[in-house]
């Protein structure tokens, strides 16, 4: 049985606009789980995933992860729910994550919850030829970011670093936590940025043109886009 994708495919065919070019998903927790559900229900078959994480009871209210896959990997069941949506959806898992000296091409979609990492993937691809694109995701509380870099051109490269210019602990320092400690984000604030975020992609698959920037509340609700 093959998935039908005949409600997008006039405005949309994954097999015409990604010849060939790998798509790479660094991290699959809040954000990371959200797009390559999207992607695989889209009809893009073949993705690279990385997450070294285990499914925690907390991860259900905005990750699509179940309360029966408590401890079991997260890339794992990510897998498993792509291949019930989509039978023909594979991918090339890296179960401890994203190391240094990793390579990549074609186009990496950052969704780790460290800045100190994303920054890190950023720095060691900048001259990397074979990086089509790059893209990032931030989340607060009700406000989110999108980031996005035509991976060819030096100066969106360049913003889109500089974008990253502070720490994991400042990160940290600027984002809403519970009386535990654990971060705050919530399912409508997730949700909205990663379908912003992968519209986004989507468009430059198309047409080569996508927003840099874009800016939502989800609780506003509000959109800014650059």
């Amino acid at each position: 049985m093959s998935i039908d994708l005949k409600k997008q495919l006039e405005f949309f065919d994954p097999d015409t606009y990604v010849d060939g070019e790998e798509i790479h998903v660094i991290g699959v927790g809040a954000i990371g789980s959200q797009v390559v559900e999207m992607l695989a229900r889209m009809g893009f078959n073949e993705l690279s995933l990385y997450d070294f994480d285990v499914v925690d009871p907390h991860n259900i209210t905005n990750q699509m992860y179940f309360a029966d896959q408590f401890e079991k990997s997260k890339l794992e069941c990510t897998m498993e729910l792509c291949q019930r949506i989509n039978p023909h959806f594979t991918a090339e898992v890296y179960e401890e994550g994203w190391k240094q000296g990793m390579p990549l091409a074609g186009h990496v979609i950052l969704a780790v919850d460290n800045i100190d990492l994303r920054r890190q993937i950023v720095e060691e691809h900048m001259n990397n030829p074979m990086i089509v694109s790059m893209c990032d995701f931030r989340m607060g509380l009700t406000n989110a970011q999108h980031y996005f870099a035509d991976w060819q051109q030096e100066k969106l490269k360049k913003n889109f670093l500089a974008s990253m210019q502070f720490t994991h602990e400042e990160a940290k320092e600027s984002t809403p936590v519970s009386a535990c400690g654990t971060s705050l984000n919530v399912l409508p604030t997730v949700r909205m940025i990663t379908a912003l975020g992968t519209a986004n992609f989507m468009n430059f698959l198309k047409n080569g043109e996508a927003k840099k920037v874009i800016l939502t509340d989800a609780f506003l609700p509000s959109v800014e886009a650059y």
